[in-house]
């Protein structure tokens, strides 16, 4: 039972963390504030394509509040990971290199109680 908790937790935050892409995350915030803009400039634009165009940006918008609002919470699955990771890397003779190149953070791999490895080649 231990086994498959752990493997849960782990394969939850993998799936997370892959899924983020490069650069600056997109907020909930920032969402916000962007669907607020494309209102302030619907309610203004003169032009009917540039209207169609900031209606659309405005769907695209809500779709992605929707997913964000309703999204796993990253903090608490990097928690879970954290918890979980050492036992489950020592049960399954995973490195902390193989952890890296898979995309997990070198400081969450600390916080685990993981220590760096020398590469081999």
């Amino acid at each position: 039972a231990e086994g498959r908790r752990q493997s849960r937790a782990i394969k939850a935050y993998l799936a997370a963390i892959q899924k983020r892409r490069p650069g600056r995350p997109v907020t909930k915030e920032s969402l916000e504030t962007r669907l607020r803009k494309v209102n302030a400039q619907i309610g203004t634009s003169d032009d009917p394509l540039r209207s169609v165009q900031l209606m659309q940006s405005r769907l695209e918008i809500e779709e992605q509040l929707s997913k964000a609002s309703g999204g796993a919470d990253l903090d608490q699955l990097e928690k879970d990971f954290v918890a979980h990771a050492k036992a489950y890397s020592e049960r399954k003779g995973i490195s902390y290199t193989a952890w890296r190149e898979i995309g997990v953070p070198a400081a969450t791999l600390k916080t685990a109680g993981l220590k760096e490895t020398r590469r081999r080649r």
